[in-house]
């Protein structure tokens, strides 16, 4: 027990001098920092990328992605706007050939994904898309896979204790150990993490000129869809009718902020 007493002294001292704060005020505990958090995210785009291209798996599809550059070079203008260290960030987004999946992501350093299902299975507008877009750019822009890195980082912790703790002869205590870990690594954002998004992606969506109103009207045709099978964007966020309600409440909050002209699309690297 002395042993866990040590290396429970080390976590508390870990999360003491690891704390930080969201751009909403939101506590976090960032063990891992946002730039090996950016760094990290960049070799993995780019073995996903590489994967894709092996598998035809990406959209050369010029309408699209002319559309999909329009839209979101808006939202990321406001977003460098107000985080202006995002600025230097490599903004990109891979097209996925993927009509089954309804599925955006962001990672850090600004590299994300969307998946023609999205749009075809939802038929999106522009603002409906500017709110997927800005609500994933802003897991990014809150530190949000740090943020998960960081929780994985402290399970592994947690696993030494544990792997110390247990007798060579007790495989059972080892097997929860594993468990444990699995979960953590598939770790899904938090729903404090994804209030978070929900708002400031809302935020740069309106201040790119895009309706509030669409972030609600997305989620209306998320619950319609997920009636008959949950789309896997619902996979690691709340139900669409409790999602639909918070983000009713924010339109009339947000309609202020929208400009008298839209502001120039920021540079978007298009990966198809």
């Amino acid at each position: 027990m002395g042993f866990c007493r040590i290396w429970a002294s080390v976590v508390l001292l870990a999360l003491a001098a690891a704390c930080a704060t969201s751009p909403t005020g939101r506590r976090q505990v960032m063990l891992v920092s946002p730039d090996v958090a950016i760094a990290e995210s960049a070799i993995a785009y780019v073995d996903t990328v590489r994967e894709l291209e092996e598998d035809s798996k990406l959209l050369d599809d010029a309408v699209l992605a002319g559309r999909v550059a329009e839209v979101t070079g808006r939202v990321i203008a406001e977003a460098v706007a107000l985080y202006p260290h995002t600025a230097a960030w490599q903004w990109s987004v891979a097209l996925i050939d993927d009509l089954e999946s309804v599925n955006a992501w962001c990672m850090a350093g600004g590299r994300m994904a969307v998946y023609s299902g999205l749009f075809e299975r939802l038929a999106l507008t522009d603002d409906e898309f500017a709110q997927i877009i800005g609500h994933e750019a802003s897991h990014a822009i809150a530190n949000h896979t740090a943020e998960r890195m960081s929780i994985v980082l402290l399970t592994q912790l947690g696993l030494s204790v544990i792997r110390a703790d247990a007798e060579e002869d007790n495989p059972s205590a080892l097997s929860v150990a594993g468990l444990a870990a699995k979960l953590a690594i598939e770790l899904p954002n938090s729903r404090s993490a994804e209030s978070e998004a929900d708002r400031m992606g809302m935020e740069l969506a309106a201040r790119a000129g895009y309706d509030p109103e669409a972030a609600v009207s997305v989620w209306r045709k998320m619950e319609a869809l997920s009636e008959s099978r949950p789309p896997q964007f619902l996979s690691s966020h709340p139900s669409p009718a409790d999602r639909r309600a918070q983000l009713a409440a924010l339109v009339e909050e947000m309609r202020p902020l929208a400009p008298t002209a839209p502001p120039e699309p920021h540079p978007i690297e298009i990966v198809n």
